[in-house]
């Protein structure tokens, strides 16, 4: 999310005593011995730690994964060409990169180790692949920190956030299977964005408001391609119903390209969470 999100006085969705062990369930079902999963979630704005539903969720769905040796993360909130690798050191630092939000999100610490073996692999198994240039005073911006405040809070994983060089899905997608050997090593990959995006388009800015018809329409054409594991449709997405107001632009979208190319091409994503934040889709996804 950005600056144009405000939340002073939110209303959230209820938590029913069944919206973590509903997470729970499709999770483990996505894992398989020796390997962790690839995960592509929906980050919110800073507000997210204090939606109790959302908590809930992404906190049965950490649970339910593997402990990650270490964590690589691939936000909507970094465009950066060529492929850029963030921070390696211990405390990696945090970007606040919104505005206009109460002083206490600015305050967020999330003092997570350096991941600097992790960063030296990703070089490797980019070689001749992708360019790839280091940033080393980058920090994690709130597409990365945010969710993991809630997943990890006790920041003690490493972490480690590289830039997307380009939003071009194949490009994306190449990226991740590259990458994929990283899950044999017990490392998460994240790609974080949201699955709908029309920012521009929304009216009803409380937390539990309903979803506007092209984020529902946009929403339910991803579930069908998600679930059937149409990777071809989900590639071709502008031409998708309602995608010019579900993703006016394409970065908080982009994410799950490197998330598909991480996995094997079968079984299709689990998918984890459903439902709305401020009228947006929050669907997410685990691969095995």
């Amino acid at each position: 999310m950005d600056e144009e999100l405000r939340a002073e006085e939110p209303e959230h969705e209820p938590v029913t005593p069944d919206a973590a062990s509903q997470v729970a369930a499709r999770a483990a079902a996505a894992v398989l011995p020796g390997r962790m999963p690839a995960i592509y979630l929906g980050h919110g704005a800073p507000p997210l730690v204090d939606d109790p539903l959302w908590v809930v969720q992404l906190s049965a769905w950490a649970t339910a994964m593997p402990r990650p040796r270490a964590v690589l993360m691939v936000s909507a909130h970094w465009e950066a060409a060529p492929l850029t690798i963030g921070a390696t050191d211990d405390g990696v630092p945090l970007v606040y990169d919104f505005g206009g939000f109460p002083e206490r999100y600015y305050r967020a610490r999330y003092p997570a180790p350096g991941a600097p073996e992790l960063a030296a692999q990703v070089r490797g198994l980019l070689a001749g692949k992708e360019p790839v240039t280091d940033l080393p005073g980058r920090g994690l911006d709130h597409g990365a920190y945010v969710p993991l405040t809630v997943m990890y809070p006790d920041a003690g994983i490493p972490v480690l956030q590289i830039s997307m060089p380009s939003l071009e899905p194949g490009r994306l997608m190449r990226i991740g299977q590259a990458l994929r050997p990283l899950r044999d090593e017990g490392v998460l990959i994240t790609g974080s964005g949201f699955l709908t995006h029309g920012l521009p388009f929304l009216r009803d800015f409380r937390f539990d408001a309903p979803p506007p018809g092209w984020s529902a329409e946009f929403d339910h054409w991803a579930a069908e391609a998600l679930d059937s594991g149409d990777i071809d449709a989900l590639v071709n997405f502008r031409s998708a119903p309602a995608a010019r107001y579900a993703h006016p632009t394409t970065e908080h979208f982009a994410p799950l390209f490197v998330t598909l190319g991480a996995a094997d091409g079968a079984p299709a994503p689990v998918t984890t969470i459903t439902g709305y934040w401020l009228g947006l889709a929050k669907r997410s996804i685990q691969v095995a």
